[in-house]
């Protein structure tokens, strides 16, 4: 006796349903940035196996060789909410810490000049560059290291994005910061956590906007409060 198969699942309705039920009511209204949802297509970016969970609203693990490292995607909304609050121009210069399997970058660098994004874990890092290069995505620079230690060094942006948490809000990667450039991250421990806004002022202080409530899993090497006082 046969087993019926599965039937194949149907990822623009899926991606059509996220975008509809999940992003809109999370605020996220910007046309180009939900146009960019249809674009990149986030299925090719989630782990082997997990294709059809690729719309689902929550963090999803990230698995090299079928086995969990530890890390995980933000959900969707949380990516599209990132992209639109980041305002990010035609011109813009921006960091990452934290790559993960690449999405993050694919979207923003469809609406700046250039991302380069840094990830700890090798292998991650690896991941992320097969990915970008499969969907035939340029104009991203994927490094390996710690991107707290690399960013003097990178040169200066136009925006820095944390894709994972800190305990505070990492004033240390400030002289990165183009004057009046943006760094987003996810600041606080559990379970009070929030992703927040951060303009670098003409007097080179950050001017910080807390934008909602969040929980999300901390950066390695992320600063502690105990480590800076603000």
């Amino acid at each position: 006796m046969t087993t019926p198969r599965e039937p194949a699942m149907d990822f623009e309705k899926a991606r059509f349903n996220m975008i509809e039920q999940q992003i809109r009511p999370w605020n996220v209204l910007n046309q180009d940035v939900l146009d960019l949802l249809e674009v990149v297509k986030r299925e090719n970016f989630v782990c082997s196996g997990l294709e059809k969970l690729a719309f689902t609203d929550c963090d999803l693990p990230i698995r090299i060789n079928g086995r969990d490292t530890g890390e995980t995607m933000f959900s969707p909304k949380m990516e599209a909410r990132i992209l639109q609050e980041l305002e990010l121009g035609s011109q813009d210069k921006v960091l990452e810490i934290g790559t993960g399997t690449g999405y993050m970058a694919a979207l923003m660098v469809q609406q700046c000049a250039h991302v380069t994004t840094v990830e700890l874990n090798g292998s991650i890092a690896e991941l992320a560059r097969a990915n970008l290069k499969k969907n035939g995505i340029t104009r991203v620079k994927v490094l390996e290291g710690c991107g707290f230690e690399l960013a003097a060094g990178l040169g200066q942006f136009d925006a820095i994005v944390l894709s994972g948490a800190s305990s505070i809000m990492p004033a240390s990667l400030l002289g990165a910061l183009n004057p009046l450039g943006r760094l987003m991250a996810v600041v606080g421990k559990a379970p009070a956590m929030q992703l927040v806004l951060a303009r670098k002022s003409k007097e080179g202080q950050l001017i910080t906007t807390p934008l909602f409530e969040t929980m999300t899993k901390v950066l390695t090497n992320a600063p502690k409060a105990s480590e800076f006082v603000f």
